[in-house]
Parts: C-alpha cells; sequence; structure tokens
C-alpha cells in the first residue's frame, strides 16, 4: 500500500507570524523560498569578511543613489522571502513600511562557499522568476563574481563571470566600477 503524502508551503504571511510567535529567534539562519522554511549553514570566517568587505565598498560606492541592505529580507512573491547578503535598493523604500520587492532592487548579491550549489540553482530560479534585474553569487570557491542579468523565466540571458584584476558595476550604475579583487577575501 503507498501512502499519499502531502506537503505543506508557508506563505510570506505565515512565515512572519512564525517569527512574530518567537519560533525563530532573531538571529537564526533561516528563510523561506518557495514555501520551504530553509535551515542556512552557520557563517564562516570567510564569508563574513567578504560581507563585510562588500557592505562597506558598496555603501563608498552607492549610498548617493540607493540604499544598500546588508542581510535582510525581500519579498519576492506569495512564498519567498530570502535574505540575501546584499540588496542594492531604491531610495524610496524608505518612504514605507513594507520590506523590498523585486521592483524596489537594483541588486541582490549573495557570498557563497558551502551555500554555493544552493545559491547558483534555487536562489538563482527564484531571483529569475521573481524579476529581480541583477543577481552576483561571489563565489569564494572559485574566488571570482559571477554576474547574472536580464531575467527570462527561472533564469538570466546574460551571464558572465569577473575575477581578481577586473572590476565590474551593476548595470543601474554603470559608472560604478567595483574592483573584484576588492572584494574578495
Amino acid at each position: 500500500m503507498i501512502a499519499n503524502v502531502e506537503t505543506y508551503r508557508f506563505s510570506v504571511q505565515e512565515y512572519e507570524k512564525l517569527g512574530e510567535a518567537g519560533i525563530f529567534h532573531e538571529d537564526d539562519r533561516v528563510e523561506l523560498l518557495e514555501g520551504e522554511i530553509i535551515i542556512l549553514a552557520p557563517i564562516g570566517k570567510r564569508h563574513i569578511k567578504a560581507v563585510r568587505r562588500l557592505n562597506r565598498i558598496l555603501n563608498r560606492c552607492f549610498a548617493d543613489v540607493c540604499f544598500v541592505d546588508c542581510q535582510s529580507p525581500v519579498i519576492l512573491d506569495r512564498y519567498s522571502e530570502p535574505q540575501p547578503d546584499i540588496l542594492l535598493v531604491a531610495l524610496s523604500i524608505d518612504d514605507g513600511d513594507e520590506k523590498p520587492r523585486p521592483a524596489d532592487v537594483f541588486l541582490a548579491v549573495e557570498v557563497a562557499d558551502s551555500s554555493l550549489h544552493y545559491d547558483a540553482t534555487a536562489k538563482l530560479c527564484a531571483y529569475a522568476r521573481s524579476g529581480i534585474l541583477e543577481y552576483w553569487i561571489v563565489n569564494l570557491t572559485e574566488s571570482r563574481v559571477e554576474v547574472y542579468r536580464q531575467p527570462q523565466g527561472e533564469t538570466y540571458a546574460e551571464h558572465f563571470h569577473r575575477s581578481s584584476g577586473e572590476s565590474l558595476a551593476p548595470a543601474a550604475f554603470p559608472d560604478r566600477l567595483v574592483a573584484v579583487a576588492d572584494i574578495l577575501p
């Protein structure tokens, strides 16, 4: 006899209620993707260092044109609220009480070492599907930044990478270059 197994997809609203009820602690490494609560691995030293560098560099470069959110959530759709390592979001987001949505985001960045497969598959698909215009993966394993632009369905039409010795800029701010060597620990 084969039993029918049912699963339950949490909505963003239900996920946030779990947080408000104290099910998750503020420092818990969890996020909601496709209705599933994902438990993230603890952050390693290289990851911390790369996020810290990115936060400093991007604030220095972009603070006058957008907010640089560090490890803050973005609501992609009814069932997804990931917490990218860095978001560049429109200054207008400060006018309301809502968390950013894809239309508010110029760039989402994930720093990846042990999370590389997850960031390059499930998260990439979710970001593309929701219309996040640009997504960077700071790939600590291969010491490079992978750039994804022009969302099309569950992927991006444009994909390239930059390594130490090279620079890159978000498509929304093409005149503001960031040296890859400054990002990588």
